[in-house]
């Protein structure tokens, strides 16, 4: 396939207001015309900020994981229950629906969306052209579930209500809860600083445009 990118072809394009204007050889940064912000070919530093991030989210994945996520008190004494034993409290309970739940949105979509921006900031850093419409795919999807990710945070919140509706003891957010959240938050974070047209540069490099092809 024969094409000419915007970047080959000297325009850049305004991440705050999406304009697109051609690139101006000047000392000073160019900036927008139409909201004044900087212009960049690539979001700056954008594998480095997603790295931090990333590691940031997987150090707090461990913590929100092992420390209790909510404290019981009752007149039967004081409980403290991790993410994992409240899934298997609501199995052993027959609760099996919400159990799933609770796994899937606050265990497999963290560890999904972690190894899925650790594998596209890995293979952007080396300039990989392995499967870049698949790898922009997998962007896609966890962009989409980036929308969603607070949905993790209200899963807890209904475990938390949950319990309190069926029995009388008093509940309270325990540091897990705290942890899990800061993972949510930095995925998000990442995602929106990993610049997707990375995936795509190394395949650009190789692909004669027509004007190579002209001259050839």
């Amino acid at each position: 396939m024969k094409y000419v990118t915007a970047k080959r072809a000297g325009l850049l394009s305004c991440h705050a207001c999406g304009r697109v204007e051609p690139r101006i050889r000047s000392a000073t940064p160019q900036l927008c015309t139409r909201c004044g912000a900087p212009l960049h070919s690539r979001n700056p530093d954008s594998l480095m900020r997603t790295w931090a991030l990333l590691i940031a989210a997987a150090l707090l994945y461990i913590p929100a994981n092992l420390l209790p996520v909510m404290h019981t008190s009752s007149l039967l004494g004081s409980e403290d229950d991790t993410i994992m034993s409240g899934v298997v409290y609501f199995w052993t309970s027959g609760d099996w629906p919400l159990a799933m739940i609770v796994f899937i949105a606050s265990i497999m979509v963290p560890m999904l969306k972690l190894s899925v921006l650790v594998l596209l900031t890995v293979t952007a850093q080396r300039r990989s052209r392995w499967r870049p419409q698949q790898r922009t795919t997998l962007y896609r999807m966890v962009e989409r579930i980036g929308r969603w990710s607070m949905l993790d945070v209200f899963v807890v919140t209904l475990t938390v209500a949950l319990v309190r509706f069926k029995s009388l003891a008093v509940i309270t957010a325990g540091p897990g809860a705290i942890a899990f959240g800061s993972v949510v938050i930095l995925t998000m974070l990442a995602s929106m600083q990993f610049d997707p047209r990375l995936i795509w540069d190394p395949v650009e490099s190789s692909t004669p445009t027509p004007q190579d092809l002209h001259h050839d």
